[in-house]
């Protein structure tokens, strides 16, 4: 069988009782709006065959799991705000934005993710008025490092800190709680950069410190500087480069978080894209990945397949295996999926009801294995700024 027929057969059969699919994953976002389990998953030396993955039974006062990003504990799932504003397609009702990010707090999620770049500046603003109400009782997080005015990147230590000030008005705050350089900028040494944010940190504006997309490199020389309590880049079940690249290695031997951004492969993990799917390129940054390709997205359907064979099992959600399976690679985790919509965050936080065994694991591991995944992750342009040392 050539690649082209499998593919054939591989998209047919993901659609062969889209109405039991479809039941499906309406049944797993009710049921996820219900209740959040007190368990998650613990780390995968910690596994014993035949078992169920589970966490530490330390929890919130809303029974959501929580899990350290460093010193800084947050909620096992956070919340990706940046949709909500921008890049996956026309901004959302204020309003309903708002709701969204309310609801999640009512749901247990404490650690909300934004940065000064979406809209830009408007994303902040959002997120600032939706938990005004509750502020001391959430982490946030936003990021520094794109030139918005002129384009390109500017990390020099006046540009952090001028940065920090307007996203602190933004925020409607008086703290950051952990604050990203977004990209490395090689024009400025990362100790430089390191040592502007400690201090902003000595001086009570930020709490904590991260880097987003960067090398293994930079992330020893930022926290020989100053620790770390986070890494942030893209790793999900069809994206696994923080495997190869050394970043999670250095993020245990460092004792440093992880949190992966497009948990659920930026929107194609739940099973709703094919190959006749369109993005708009005025508002839909997708619209240039080649991942996102109609060619893309009709061979990466096999990757839905594995999924929904252990989804149906279970009976949920192919989203929720793969926010599963990521929470129970590392106890030090914590994926933001993001959402606009409250049924989705209902969905996404139905991910920590769902228990898998060890055996369930090595399955989704295998299947995957057997698979190619095409087409790259960003365009070529963002790749530039990925891994920079």
């Amino acid at each position: 069988m050539n690649n082209s027929e499998s593919v054939t057969k591989q998209t047919e059969s993901n659609i062969a009782n889209p109405d039991r699919r479809n039941l499906i994953i309406k049944a797993a976002s009710l049921g996820a709006g219900l209740a959040v389990a007190t368990t998650s998953w613990a780390a995968s030396d910690n596994r014993k065959t035949g078992d169920a993955v589970r966490a530490p039974s330390h929890s919130g006062e809303s029974g959501m799991p929580t899990r350290h990003l460093g010193d800084l504990a947050v909620s096992a799932l956070g919340a990706g705000c940046m949709s909500i504003s921008a890049n996956y397609g026309p901004p959302a009702d204020k309003n309903q934005g708002i709701e969204t990010l309310r609801t999640a707090y009512e749901k247990g999620v404490t650690f909300f993710d934004t940065a000064e770049v979406y809209g830009p500046y408007t994303n902040e603003k959002l997120v600032g008025e939706a938990v005004a109400p509750f502020r001391n009782k959430v982490a946030i997080a936003t990021k520094f490092g794109f030139d918005i005015k002129n384009g390109g990147l500017n990390s020099r230590p006046e540009n952090i800190k001028r940065m920090v000030e307007e996203s602190l008005g933004r925020l409607r705050t008086d703290r950051i709680d952990l604050l990203y350089q977004h990209r490395v900028d090689p024009s400025v040494p990362i100790e430089e950069v390191a040592g502007a944010v400690k201090d902003l940190i000595n001086q009570g504006k930020v709490l904590h410190f991260g880097l987003s997309e960067a090398s293994a490199t930079t992330i020893r020389r930022a926290h020989a500087v100053h620790p770390l309590a986070a890494v942030q880049t893209e790793y999900s079940f069809m994206e696994r480069s923080p495997e190869t690249n050394d970043v999670l290695a250095i993020c245990e031997e460092l004792g440093i978080g992880f949190v992966p951004w497009g948990p659920v492969g930026m929107g194609f993990l739940p099973g709703k894209m094919w190959a006749n799917t369109s993005f708009d390129p005025q508002t839909d940054l997708r619209a240039g990945f080649d991942r996102f390709s109609e060619e893309s997205l009709a061979a990466n359907q096999p990757v839905i397949d594995v999924l929904w064979k252990l989804a149906e099992q279970k009976r949920v959600s192919p989203s929720q295996i793969a926010l599963a399976w990521l929470l129970a690679q590392k106890p030090w985790i914590v994926p933001i999926p993001g959402t606009r919509n409250v049924n989705h965050l209902h969905e996404n936080l139905g991910a920590l009801n769902v228990e898998l065994t060890p055996t369930d694991i090595r399955e989704l591991d295998a299947g995957f294995a057997r698979l190619t995944v095409h087409g790259g992750r960003m365009n070529e342009a963002q790749m530039q700024l990925v891994d920079q040392t």
